[in-house]
């Protein structure tokens, strides 16, 4: 380190991207301290995000799983079953907090000094946090995003008609009725929950179908499977106005042209995420954001300015845990003179519904507008041993590969376990897998990945089962 900073890195954001790029800049011997607001590490992932929603959705499955007769189908008999919400919220809290308090081990495990406050920048190689000046020969940004405002709607995630993801996650009661503005990932995933312990929800998408990028099979598909599960889903409306009372509010939206106006006990407003970086004083070191709010960095990560970095949420890209978490671990290899490279080209995506999706690499849809040839394979769960055993019987796996390469492009899965499953095509993609070699590598009898191999059968014209 050099004699006149305080630091050789300081990371500002201790969510997934940053506590990991901290934790593995000391691992390599660099001084390193990481600022966070929060009172606890773990960002909005850890603390209101992907770990708390996760929490809930399993618990909500159990319940809906013995209170609506999936269990008794398999001669498990339970009778009287109700709902401890309570209990639900406190196990899903210490969940987050044994977590939380993992991260604070690590970090004094490996020598990370925290710095309680929220930053800003005096220079590039200085920052203020609580009115004290700390120096670093490297900043790393990494303060995540926070959930889109929607117009100029109010939102009161404390015990409020009007919440955004975060006040869904804990709500005092089962609303009677749910309007999920949004059918994005977020609102699904939470619509799921408090559908499971019986809101009535209705979903409100602007665009013609709900998940939005994903691979069009995917979107019909979940459409029918979560209708049928009892959503209400509206797509093609245009949300006008947003109007509480003192326990419910009014919801008008246009659909081909007509007005319409629908009631609910709790609206949620999950229409995206922004960037976080309005209070960085990102303006005193001369970095500009893009016209969606993003950082602009080049391909390791390096901001306009020499010394500044930016990785996650607030660059563009996906926004996912994982992804930030990648891109900090390489760049705090970089930074102790380490080539390395994250491939944001394999970075897979999951929906936690029920049945799961997973996806990774190219859709079908991107395909055709590339002009690129290419070759599909579909491979139904019905036609899966323990998808059937299990009976999980609904989705599929989609393969698609080069056609004259047959290097995989790209899977899409709709499957109970999707997001455990996308992680073997993940990997051989970013090995520069052909389906042929997939099809080729002898997988567990039975398993779910089993329709994995099948569907790289079928690239070949050869499934087994189907």
């Amino acid at each position: 380190m050099s004699a006149k900073y305080d630091f050789d890195v300081i990371i500002i954001g201790g969510g997934p991207g940053g506590y990991a790029c901290a934790v593995r800049a000391a691992q390599f011997g660099l001084k390193t301290a990481c600022v966070e607001g929060r009172e606890t590490l773990g960002g909005t992932c850890l603390n209101v995000g992907c770990i708390p929603s996760k929490a809930l959705l399993n618990a909500s499955h159990f319940y809906h799983a013995a209170a609506h007769g999936t269990w008794s189908s398999f001669g498990i008999k339970a009778e009287s079953v109700s709902l401890d919400l309570p209990t639900m919220m406190l196990q899903k809290d210490e969940t987050v907090r044994s977590l939380t308090k993992g991260i604070e081990f690590l970090f004094k495990k490996n020598k990370v000094e925290l710095l309680h406050g929220w930053a800003r920048f005096e220079d590039a190689h200085a920052i203020s946090v609580s009115g004290k000046r700390h120096t670093a020969k490297s900043i790393i940004i990494a303060t995540g995003s926070d959930p889109s405002p929607f117009r100029s709607v109010e939102i009161n995630n404390d015990g409020g008609v009007v919440v955004d993801s975060t006040g869904a996650l804990t709500l005092k009661s089962v609303p009677k009725r749910l309007i999920v503005v949004g059918g994005g990932v977020i609102g699904l995933e939470l619509g799921s929950v408090w559908s499971r312990l019986g809101a009535e929800v209705t979903v409100l998408e602007y665009l013609d179908e709900i998940l939005p990028g994903m691979d069009s099979d995917v979107r019909k598909t979940m459409r029918q499977l979560l209708q049928k599960q009892g959503f209400k889903i509206r797509t093609s409306v245009e949300v006008q106005t947003i109007d509480r009372a003192d326990s419910s509010a009014k919801v008008s939206f246009k659909e081909k042209g007509k007005l319409e106006e629908i009631e609910a006990d709790t609206v949620l407003i999950a229409t995206g995420r922004r960037p976080n970086t309005s209070e960085l004083g990102l303006e005193i070191v001369g970095i500009t954001v893009d016209e969606r709010g993003f950082i602009p960095v080049d391909r390791v990560a390096r901001t306009a300015i020499e010394g500044v970095y930016a990785i996650g949420d607030v660059t563009a890209g996906p926004m996912l845990a994982h992804r930030a978490e990648d891109d900090g671990i390489a760049l705090a290899e970089r930074l102790a003179g380490i080539l390395r490279d994250v491939n944001h080209d394999v970075i897979p995506a999951v929906v936690y519904t029920d049945p799961e999706v997973a996806s990774v690499g190219l859709t079908e849809d991107a395909l055709k507008l590339s002009g690129r040839s290419y070759k599909v394979s579909k491979f139904p769960m019905v036609a899966n041993s323990r998808a059937k055993a299990n009976r999980e019987t609904d989705g599929f796996v989609k393969l698609i590969a080069d056609e004259k390469t047959d290097v995989v492009l790209g899977a899409h899965i709709i499957s109970s376990v999707a997001g455990t499953m996308i992680g073997q095509i993940a990997q051989a993609m970013e090995f520069g897998a052909t389906a042929e070699d997939v099809a080729y590598t002898c997988h567990a009898h039975p398993t779910h990945s089993e329709a994995i191999k099948e569907a790289a059968l079928g690239i070949g014209g050869s499934p087994i089962h189907a």
